[in-house]
């Protein structure tokens, strides 16, 4: 991750707006959480996961990842899925089946 750093003002009421490069590179929007940890007169800054990102931790990496592309690739490089993909994704699902993810699992799972 490429190193950011930002300046910003405190208010006379303590307040601070946390510069959008940086909660670009937290993966945090409106409603975000971040926490704050002073250690050995340094501050670090995180960002809070949600309880939907805690239970998938594959979420919030790629979902950076998706941010940081966007954010350098321009925006006619992003295009709509074509009408052929769609059709091959769903034959390929189609092959598949249905999958219940509340059915149980089947065999030894080892972790």
């Amino acid at each position: 991750m490429p190193v950011v750093e930002e300046i910003c003002t405190i208010t006379a009421k303590g307040q601070t707006t946390v510069p959008k490069a940086v909660r670009q590179a937290l993966g945090v929007g409106y409603g975000g959480r971040i926490a704050f940890r002073v250690e050995d007169g340094s501050v670090t800054i995180h960002a809070l996961m949600s309880e939907d990102e805690n239970k998938d931790p594959a979420l919030l990496p790629f979902l950076s990842l998706l941010a940081a592309d966007l954010a350098v690739r321009p925006a006619d490089a992003v295009r709509a899925i074509t009408p052929a993909l769609v059709a091959r994704l769903e034959a390929l699902g189609g092959e598949i089946g249905k999958v219940d993810p509340d059915d149980p699992i089947e065999g030894e799972v080892t972790l």
